[in-house]
């Protein structure tokens, strides 16, 4: 490779980045420590990637734009040429960051990724992947070289700022729990909340909904089919079969969310045994499409017995299924809304989400009444339809406001 290929590579990293709106910001671009030699950020495709390093490095490195180099590894270019010699001709140049987009379709890129951390030690490195990505102590020990960021969808909280409704914080738990009542008769009695949040449950997860109009849903869908026939192969070896068969599986549960199939008859649709409807379950769970919720801690080995199945978020929801519940679109907000948060969430024996070990949750209409859970300390009611709450019966769209 030559420098005029290098120059070229570098002025379309200038092109993109000069193009970047930094109207709007994630909340995870501030989270970040920049400073750090070797970052992965993964998360949902269409989560806001790649629009959050373009903002960084227009905001970082306006002083000195060279030193800062962009690619983004689907591109054709990297068929016939070398990310390792681009990253020398950029160190030479005294190039000092290098920010690497869709990793996973590099081949051995967790070895390639080792190598130039270990071969440039001057060099800060930062790559995103697909929330599919795995880190395999026998291609490179990276686990202990890099630290790790996850990038969820938007929340409602995020989703009020790109609106130029409301600026807000995020809110820890424990703080909305005590003083929800506060916060609310602050914000929602002239900011029309509720319409806002309809707006939100249905097109409002992914950023790219101020790209697109009537064509969301559309996108959206091509976005489900990008990360099951492009993301997943590029990470496993699969075959076209094995795909079809995740999308099957992907679409039944989606119209059956959130009851449990009997996983047995599931599997016998899908003309699979129960070790690939598993790993195929896995897939669709760590790919951001659906969401698997038990009463014990996630693993490979209970999600064959999972006690309740979402999709990931109300907007695949619109996507995928005709029919919205009502019930069910509630229920699937809450689940995501705390799990993006960090929180763990279990399936409870009594109510319908059991949060860090201690908040237990039901989750309804404005007729809701604790029926169900009186009598256990720490309980509460997440209501949909209402804007204000009072004691323990708090308003749905708040548990939006915590990240």
């Amino acid at each position: 490779m030559d420098n005029d290929a290098y120059y070229k590579m570098l002025d379309a990293s200038a092109r993109k980045i000069r193009e970047t709106d930094v109207k709007t910001e994630r909340f995870l671009l501030k989270n970040i420590d920049w400073r750090d030699r070797l970052i992965q950020i993964s998360g949902s495709r269409g989560a806001g990637k790649t629009t959050m390093l373009l903002q960084h490095m227009k905001s970082a490195f306006k002083d000195c734009p060279d030193a800062a180099l962009y690619v983004s590894l689907d591109n054709l270019w990297f068929e016939t040429n070398s990310l390792m010699e681009l990253v020398d001709l950029h160190y030479k140049n005294g190039g000092t960051h290098v920010f690497i987009d869709e990793v996973h379709y590099l081949k051995d890129w967790q070895l390639i990724v080792k190598n130039l951390y270990d071969d440039y030690p001057r060099m800060n490195i930062v790559y995103t992947g697909s929330s599919l990505l795995k880190i395999d102590s026998d291609s490179g020990d990276l686990s202990r070289r890099q630290i790790i960021y996850n990038l969820p969808g938007l929340s409602f909280r995020e989703y009020l700022s790109f609106e130029g409704i409301l600026d807000l914080e995020p809110v820890q738990l424990p703080l909305l729990l005590e003083t929800h009542k506060q916060i609310a008769d602050a914000i929602a009695s002239d900011k029309h909340i509720l319409k806002h949040f309809a707006e939100y449950l249905q097109h409002g997860y992914y950023p790219f909904y101020k790209e697109v109009y009537s064509g969301y849903e559309q996108r959206l869908s091509q976005v489900t089919n990008q990360i099951l026939e492009s993301d997943y192969p590029a990470i496993e070896k699969i075959n076209y079969s094995t795909v079809q068969k995740i999308r099957k599986m992907l679409y039944i549960l989606a119209q059956s969310c959130p009851q449990t199939p009997k996983m047995s008859e599931l599997y016998g649709q899908l003309e699979t045994d129960r070790n690939q409807g598993l790993k195929m379950l896995y897939v669709l769970d760590k790919a951001n499409l659906l969401n698997i919720l038990s009463s014990e801690k996630s693993t490979l080995k209970n999600m064959g017995r999972p006690d309740k199945i979402y999709c990931d978020n109300t907007n695949i929801m619109y996507s995928l299924t005709e029919s919205i519940n009502i019930g069910t679109k509630r229920e699937t907000f809450f689940l995501n809304q705390l799990k993006s948060a960090g929180y763990e969430v279990l399936y409870p024996p009594k109510g319908d989400f059991l949060v860090d070990g201690k908040y237990l949750f039901e989750v309804g209409g404005k007729d809701k009444t604790f029926s169900q859970i009186k009598d256990i300390p720490d309980s509460y009611l997440a209501i949909d339809d209402i804007e204000n709450g009072r004691g323990c019966r708090i308003p749905l769209w708040m548990f939006g406001l915590l990240y």
